[in-house]
């Protein structure tokens, strides 16, 4: 049972029987003496997918979800649907567009360092890795003589997403992407 003050952004916990994943964290420090720590988090639910602001004190006890994860592969989308498959035993997972949301840029079929959080069978959400390589479709072309700044330009990458990356840039260059801020690391 994690206390408030352990919770990391990720970490599935269990609120009245419902799994929910923690996506934000912000702990606020009060200017009084003696007052406890607040922890500020922003659940979502696994199961309905809404939203739900919580306040804890950094002692507060939470209840691990009884969840599993398993190594899948993005397979394809059809429709609305996103298709995983288990690397262990090649099942199929579904998730409507919906359900994914901001994860939606960073899927390239055939990506394969991809976690599923599945309860009793059904798959109830993924988590991506730290960052993910994608190609850069389009892209203005770099001003020759400028390289004494370090400026930045817009560039679209294979999924859709816009990102700033350094002007020197060119399409078809492959780079990193950070999945939880969406900004450009590194080249690939």
């Amino acid at each position: 049972m994690p206390k408030a003050s352990e919770l990391k952004k990720g970490m599935i916990v269990d609120i009245n029987g419902v799994p929910h994943i923690v996506k934000q964290l912000e702990a606020k420090s009060p200017s009084s003496r003696g007052a406890a720590t607040l922890y500020k988090v922003r659940f979502n639910n696994l199961q309905t997918h809404q939203k739900l602001d919580e306040s804890f004190k950094g002692d507060d006890l939470l209840k691990d979800a009884d969840c599993n994860r398993v190594a899948v592969q993005y397979s394809y989308k059809d429709g609305d649907s996103y298709f995983f498959m288990n690397q262990e035993d090649y099942s199929q997972y579904e998730m409507r567009t919906e359900q994914l949301q901001d994860q939606i840029p960073f899927l390239v079929e055939q990506q394969e360092d991809i976690i599923a959080l599945l309860m009793d069978g059904n798959l109830l959400g993924i988590e991506l890795p730290q960052s993910v390589t994608l190609e850069i479709i389009d892209t203005p072309p770099a001003l020759s003589g400028a390289s004494a700044t370090n400026r930045s330009k817009s560039a679209t990458l294979a999924t859709g997403l816009e990102v700033q990356v350094p002007e020197y840039m060119a399409p078809g260059e492959s780079i990193k992407v950070n999945t939880a801020t969406g900004k450009f690391m590194s080249r690939a």
